[in-house]
């Protein structure tokens, strides 16, 4: 894959922005753990190898089990998560593709039972941040680096 720009020099207030924004998110109620398991859930359906590689490591290091990380693509099929994980995912999805689900009432009914309302509307902005995080880097085809170690099996 060629990239095709680095928009933090093509736009450093683009750039900006996205960063203020991500460090806002950070400051939610939403803890890290939740916070990284959404970001790969999204990145996945987004098809983001960029974000996919960054989150990874933060992922595991905020407490996300390397068997979550396994069957995260189908963990609707997994007693690998919580409830509370299940709902978040489950909303996570549904704002991700919103042109094939309308953010349906289920999705938001499980949110709300998990959730209050803060956290319903900090989860959201969570998601919407690493949308468009996904948007910059797959649009522009940001390229991560290669590694040379391999995960032990």
């Amino acid at each position: 894959m060629t990239p095709r720009l680095n928009f933090h020099t093509a736009s450093p207030e683009a750039a900006k922005a996205m960063l203020a924004l991500e460090e806002a998110s950070r400051r939610l109620s939403i803890p890290l753990a939740l916070r990284e398991l959404v970001k790969m859930r999204v990145s996945q359906i987004n098809g983001c190898a960029y974000c996919l590689d960054m989150h990874a490591p933060d992922a595991r290091k905020a407490g996300i089990t390397q068997q979550q990380l396994d069957v995260l693509a189908a963990w609707r099929e997994s007693p690998a998560f919580s409830r509370r994980e299940r709902a978040a995912l489950a909303w996570a999805e549904a704002l991700t593709r919103l042109e094939a689900t309308a953010a349906p009432e289920g999705d938001y009914a499980a949110l709300a039972a998990e959730f209050s309302e803060t956290e319903q509307a900090d989860l959201t902005l969570v998601i919407n941040v690493i949308n468009a995080w996904n948007r910059f880097a797959v649009g522009f085809r940001s390229v991560h680096p290669a590694r040379e170690d391999r995960d032990a099996a």
